[in-house]
């Protein structure tokens, strides 16, 4: 399969075991290796999440959030178009690692790095299937320390 061209939209699906998509995510192409595949969005970008995802992230109650991962682990979720919002993310991501390093910025500076750890991609003429393993760390921007150690979402903007 060819490589993506700097500027060119891959979409990032998270694809259930059963085959279903979990979350979709338009990215704009950066660099694309053998190597590596490093890619970015800015607020504004479209992506589909669970509904109850959605939801929990509109309305801040966490406990909706935990409803939304009841949900993926019965294979049953309702998907819904949403926004990325509030950060510009930078996605680095080899091939075969099961987890993907990111970057959230703010108009101020590097707000965090963020590991995501995910099934290894599976190229696809859009973009890259993964599977979020619903496993992340969230490091201080001076690398010092962890600031968040615990389960994920989709798009934890």
């Amino acid at each position: 399969m060819e490589s993506f061209k700097a500027g060119e939209t891959v979409v990032r699906r998270d694809v259930y075991p059963t085959g279903g998509a979990w979350s979709e995510h338009a990215l704009r192409a950066f660099a694309d290796t053998s190597e590596v595949l490093v890619a970015a969005c800015a607020p504004g970008a479209e992506t589909r999440w669970p509904a109850l995802y959605v939801r929990a992230r509109d309305d801040g109650d966490r406990s909706v959030r935990m409803e939304a991962f009841d949900a993926m682990a019965t294979g049953a979720w309702e998907p819904a178009d949403a926004v990325w919002q509030e950060t510009d993310l930078l996605l680095w991501k080899p091939p075969a690692a099961w987890f993907s390093v990111n970057a959230f910025y703010t108009s101020a500076a590097l707000r965090n790095w963020y590991v995501n750890f995910a099934h290894p991609t599976r190229r696809t003429t859009a973009g890259f299937d993964t599977f979020d393993l619903a496993v992340d760390l969230v490091v201080a921007p001076a690398l010092t320390r962890c600031l968040r150690c615990s389960p994920s979402a989709p798009g934890s903007s």
